[in-house]
């Protein structure tokens, strides 16, 4: 089946999914989650990439980004992997393909979701039961977005600034939609639509979201079973 073209809209923010090969272990030292930051910042310093929020697990890599032009994502992206995986064989003495793929990334309806989203990518730990609480992880943004943290990779989504005035304000804002559980609903919707590739939003949202791009934002309807477990493999895959 052909691949559908990306959502390349500039100013529109889109969770994206990067994992490794066969769902092998992407990180193993310190070391190379700093070195994964550093050419991150680079990348969305010179493709002009505002970074939200991300979270680096052992085999996959979440993000929430905003593209400033048409090719600022894919750019990125390709620079990030091209420097990481040349890094990574060369630190482990291995050859060959390191990524499961292209990247995966759904164009979300920030009104409505950014936020999700942002709790989404830095709650991956806890889902994972890989810390109780997100500060304790130490690769995410979880600590600048909750506590003001320096961080030189994030730019705040305009949506996170509407939290409060000023730093404290918003920060003790931040660490209080972590009190409430994300619906699975939610969580669902955003897994489907990021591994599909498809529009995370309103129905009004994506109906703009085609007249723009000329392409489908959703799956046509068709039969199957929902609740197979092909079905529920395919959505759960973090």
């Amino acid at each position: 089946m052909a691949r559908l073209p990306r959502f390349n809209i500039p100013g529109q923010t889109q969770h994206v999914i990067v994992r490794g090969n066969n769902r092998e272990p992407i990180f193993y030292a310190n070391e190379d989650y700093g070195f994964y930051l550093e050419k991150l910042e680079e990348a969305c310093k010179k493709h002009q990439c505002d970074l939200h929020a991300y979270v680096l697990m052992t085999n996959h890599v979440h993000l929430l980004m905003t593209p400033q032009n048409k090719d600022s994502l894919s750019k990125a992206m390709q620079m990030i992997g091209r420097y990481y995986v040349q890094y990574f064989n060369y630190s482990y003495k291995r050859t060959g393909t390191l990524w499961e793929g292209r990247y995966k990334a759904t164009l979300i309806d920030s009104e409505h979701y950014a936020l999700i989203c942002y709790r989404y990518i830095e709650l991956n730990p806890v889902r994972a039961n890989m810390v109780e609480h997100p500060s304790e992880y130490p690769w995410s943004s979880y600590m600048h977005n909750a506590t003001g943290d320096e961080n030189k990779l994030i730019t705040p989504h305009p949506l996170y600034n509407e939290l409060g005035k000023d730093t404290e304000q918003r920060t003790q804002a931040y660490r209080g939609l972590f009190n409430t559980m994300i619906e699975e609903k939610s969580i669902e919707e955003i897994r489907r639509s990021t591994n599909k590739a498809w529009v995370l939003g309103s129905d009004y949202f994506k109906e703009k979201i085609e007249k723009q791009i000329n392409r489908p934002a959703t799956p046509r309807a068709r039969g199957g079973d929902r609740k197979s477990k092909k079905y529920r493999d395919e959505i759960n895959r973090v």
